[in-house]
């Protein structure tokens, strides 16, 4: 990375914010219709969310996740899980870590694997800047022979990935398969699921091709993905998980097996750039609201790749003239042209402020407020959300009205 180039964009930004005027937030409006979020859905995010922020207690020195199913953080709200498998491949940016577990009956029987983000702010722009190379499903040539005869995906074609992103799975590889492929045997009838945050969620989504590819039909949630690849590359994935193209789409959207959260104002689901090749995949799910904690009405499905009125709307219009959270189902402000790519026509006055893809402060803020503040390896989580409730499935009401929350904010 050239981190000059860092300095100077980082320079630009000090001097930009400091003259925005002080009160900048997007226009939201109501999004419910075909895009809204059920409970259900909502419940299993939330839940998600605090599996991957498990995930940051290993790697640290003195602590990490021991068994049956023990850590500093967020453990004690998963009696029924069994730790399988925790892994760090090392510090690089070619590394990753996490850990494998059992979700046990009476919770939903699941063969768990989280992704772990990264720690470093520098780690994380230098990482992003790296350049593509091509993708080659499995089994590709530094691959183990298939897992079984039928393994045969279909080819890529003019696929490329980011580098720094392959390497993290091509290393994360020999720690977590004989470990999955001994669970898979013994509990056949358990989904596989897998979720990761920030970086861990680019690393999820190479392996759940690879998983697919073996015929494992896993189940992905990532909080903050960044981008991964090109154009070609995005709709390869599209095709394998069928995310939805826009709001006909059949099937419930509940039950699609990719779901990729967003939240507005986090910068790492724009980068790396647009300009550098790089685009984002279907199956999103934004957050609108800047804040902790979100409702059911601040979540929306979004249909394509990029849709407009979900995390990609900040780079539909003029330069620096953004407006978010736009109604999609409003007649005057889009029509679709068929592939989930609206073509709209801004009828709100815009706000000035910064596209969120250069927002990188929002590091330390936005791009860890998914549904909880996540990152941190304490009792409880970050201490933001120490004392809080967790919401239940048997209690939609008090998901509904945020009701988990229990302090003023």
């Amino acid at each position: 990375m050239r981190f000059g180039h860092i300095t100077s964009v980082l320079a630009c930004l000090a001097t930009a914010v400091s003259s925005l005027p002080a009160s900048q937030t997007p226009l939201l409006r109501d999004h419910r219709g075909s895009r809204a979020v059920s409970v259900k859905l909502f419940a299993e995010l939330e839940e998600l969310a605090r599996v991957v922020d498990i995930s940051y207690c290993v790697g640290l020195t003195g602590l990490g996740i021991s068994k049956p199913f023990q850590c500093l953080s967020r453990c004690s709200d998963f009696e029924d899980f069994e730790l399988v498998k925790t892994w760090n491949t090392g510090p690089l940016l070619s590394d990753s870590c996490g850990y494998v577990a059992l979700s046990h009956p009476p919770s939903a029987p699941r063969i768990i694997i989280a992704f772990r983000g990264t720690y470093s702010i520098a780690n994380t722009i230098a990482d992003l800047s790296t350049v593509p190379q091509q993708y080659v499903p499995y089994p590709g040539n530094d691959d183990q022979p298939p897992t079984s005869e039928t393994s045969s995906p279909d080819a890529c074609a003019n696929c490329t990935v980011h580098s720094g992103f392959l390497s993290s799975w091509r290393n994360t590889r020999s720690h977590i398969l004989p470990y999955l492929e001994a669970a898979i045997t013994s509990y056949p009838t358990y989904q596989l699921t897998l979720v990761g945050h920030s970086l861990g969620g680019a690393v999820a989504a190479l392996a759940s091709l690879d998983f697919h590819a073996r015929g494992w039909s896993p189940r992905v949630t990532t909080f903050g993905e960044p981008r991964i690849g090109n154009a070609a590359l995005m709709t390869y994935i599209d095709q394998r998980f069928q995310t939805p193209n826009n709001a006909t789409s059949s099937g419930d959207l509940s039950e699609m097996a990719y779901h990729r959260v967003t939240h507005l104002d986090d910068p790492v689901p724009l980068l790396p750039l647009k300009q550098w090749g790089y685009r984002m995949h279907g199956g999103e799910i934004f957050i609108s609201k800047p804040g902790l904690p979100p409702s059911v009405a601040d979540l929306r499905h979004c249909f394509g790749d990029a849709d407009p009125a979900c995390i990609a709307g900040v780079e539909e219009g003029p330069s620096g003239n953004i407006v978010t959270g736009r109604n999609p189902e409003d007649e005057n402000e889009a029509s679709d042209d068929g592939n989930g790519h609206g073509q709209h026509e801004v009828t709100d006055k815009g706000i000035w402020t910064l596209p969120p893809q250069y927002k990188l402060w929002q590091l330390f803020f936005a791009h860890r407020d998914y549904f909880w503040r996540l990152g941190l390896c304490v009792p409880g989580g970050d201490p933001r959300d120490w004392y809080r409730k967790y919401p239940h499935l048997e209690d939609p009401d008090q998901i509904q009205n945020n009701n988990y929350y229990d302090d003023d904010e």
